[in-house]
């Protein structure tokens, strides 16, 4: 690896730099992949083993759990400085990946060998880290879980077109996708909240209107509905 991406993995990944110089130079420029993959790519599959501890430099991956039916739900995104806890769950367990990661745009990643994976978490600080991060995206996961579990899908189609400013800038697949149904129902859905006026809907794009009433929908109490 060059010196520079060399320098932006300590960057955004600073627990590397408990690991000592020496440790860094030797694994980063003997057996470390650097990944440049634009948007669309699969990185990993479900069922495969996993190549190596993903360290994410720019861009961003969607992390996914497919259905018989075809059917997906988005259990996460990675972005640079965060770690994908189903290539940890694999490497730690030595089994095989329970979901697969998607390129959402072009994205460069470094991709850490299995067996220096291995060795830097006997490093205190290193293990720290890793499980610290893990631990935060477990809850994470927890949390998605409940809300499947417990919300209506209006709810959390609510809480999905938050936090994004006016605009959401999606396909009504993609956020099917996110939420783990089919687009027929989203757009049933959506075409519900603008009879209502809380949004405008047009191709890929989502204008919401009323913030407010989203926030309380999303908020209210209720069984899950059926997707």
């Amino acid at each position: 690896m060059d010196e520079t991406p060399h320098r932006r993995l300590i960057a955004l990944y600073p627990a590397l730099a408990s690991l000592g110089a020496e440790e860094l130079s030797t694994t980063l420029g003997a057996t470390t992949q650097t990944i440049t993959a634009p948007a669309g790519t699969m990185l990993f599959d479900e069922g495969a083993p996993c190549r190596g501890f993903p360290m994410v430099l720019s861009g961003s991956i969607r992390v996914a759990r497919g259905s018989p039916g075809g059917r997906t739900l988005e259990l996460y995104r990675v972005t640079p400085g965060e770690l994908c806890v189903v290539s940890t769950s694999c490497l730690l367990g030595k089994a095989t990946l329970a979901a697969h990661g998607q390129a959402l745009e072009a994205t460069e990643l470094v991709l850490i060998a299995p067996t220096d994976f291995d060795r830097w978490c006997r490093a205190e600080p290193f293990r720290r880290y890793v499980f610290g991060l893990f631990a935060d995206r477990l809850a994470d996961l927890m949390a998605l879980a409940e809300a499947v579990a417990f919300q209506r899908l209006d709810q959390r189609l609510a809480h999905l077109l938050l936090g994004h400013g006016d605009t959401v800038l999606a396909t009504h697949q993609s956020l099917a996708d996110a939420l783990g149904t089919v687009r027929e129902i989203v757009s049933r859905l959506l075409s519900r909240f603008e009879r209502a006026g809380w949004v405008r809907l047009s191709r890929e794009r989502i204008e919401v209107l009323d913030a407010p009433a989203l926030r309380a929908l999303s908020a209210g109490p209720g069984p899950r509905s059926a997707s």
